[in-house]
């Protein structure tokens, strides 16, 4: 059984609520057992809560995503707050995501844009904090700012999305308690940085993701991914590290786990 820790199931890529729900069903029929679905902007709060309350291998998280920061207002994070106050009783609400900071796209990396990301980061992860809650990090070319943010504000953990830092950044992460996130990047064969952390990383720090209908694995690119591809993304993980698939998916099961302590209830009332 797999965990897919980051996979946006309600991107209008999917083609709206029922062709999402198929995508679960197809997902759950890979043995995927259970799909997190971030929030990007206030405007899809609802839109995650909805698609996680009707399939039932899947949970949602709540946040601002860095992309969608420049059309962001202080009212959204007051907006973030209350929401996160009021799922606190749906247990399929399961971390503070999609948060971080993007310094890939031109027009973030201005000076003004970028201390306007760093606000919204810096508040987001003082939410998580307050609620106790995991947070899921977008942290494209902004590793040492992000663990900067980290280290001032100290929420309980999390993952680090799709890494592509380091070693030594990497380290810093897995010490500050977060795991790290992997998927469609780690199958091909040119992505060697990726590879070799795939590899020679703790297996306790990794755990898996798609980030459907994004970032698609080598057989599907330029396609649409999907969540159902989980399994076969664990199989070259497996290879990579010269193990049986079965012991990527219990650790990274567990891992997952560890990373988001809601799932745990939200799994065990799924599988009895």
């Amino acid at each position: 059984m797999w965990i897919d820790t980051h996979c946006h199931l309600d991107a209008s890529e999917f083609g709206g609520l029922a062709d999402s729900l198929a995508i679960a069903r197809e997902a759950a029929a890979a043995g995927v057992s259970m799909v997190v679905i971030p929030a990007v902007d206030r405007h899809n709060f609802q839109a995650v809560a909805a698609l996680a309350a009707t399939a039932p291998n899947a949970a949602y998280a709540l946040g601002i995503h860095p992309i969608c920061v420049p059309h962001a207002v202080e009212a959204d994070l007051l907006a973030l707050r209350a929401r996160v106050a009021a799922a606190m009783d749906d247990a399929r609400f399961v971390a503070i995501g999609e948060i971080g900071l993007d310094f890939f796209i031109p027009a973030l990396t201005e000076p003004a844009m970028r201390e306007k990301q760093a606000h919204f980061f810096e508040q987001q992860l003082r939410i998580a904090r307050d609620f106790d809650l995991p947070v899921l990090m977008h942290v494209r070319r902004a590793q040492d700012q992000v663990l900067k943010h980290l280290r001032k504000v100290r929420p309980p953990g999390g993952i680090a999305h799709a890494f592509n830092g380091s070693a030594q950044q990497a380290q810093i992460f897995i010490d500050l308690g977060f795991k790290l996130g992997f998927g469609g990047a780690m199958t091909f064969t040119r992505a060697l940085q990726i590879r070799r952390l795939a590899t020679e990383l703790p297996l306790a720090a990794i755990v898996l993701e798609t980030d459907a209908p994004d970032i698609a694995p080598a057989w599907l690119h330029p396609g649409r991914n999907s969540p159902a591809q989980l399994p076969a993304i664990g199989a070259v993980l497996a290879q990579l590290r010269g193990v049986d698939a079965g012991d990527i998916a219990a650790h990274t099961w567990q891992n997952a786990l560890a990373a988001l302590p809601r799932l745990g209830p939200l799994l065990a009332g799924a599988l009895t």
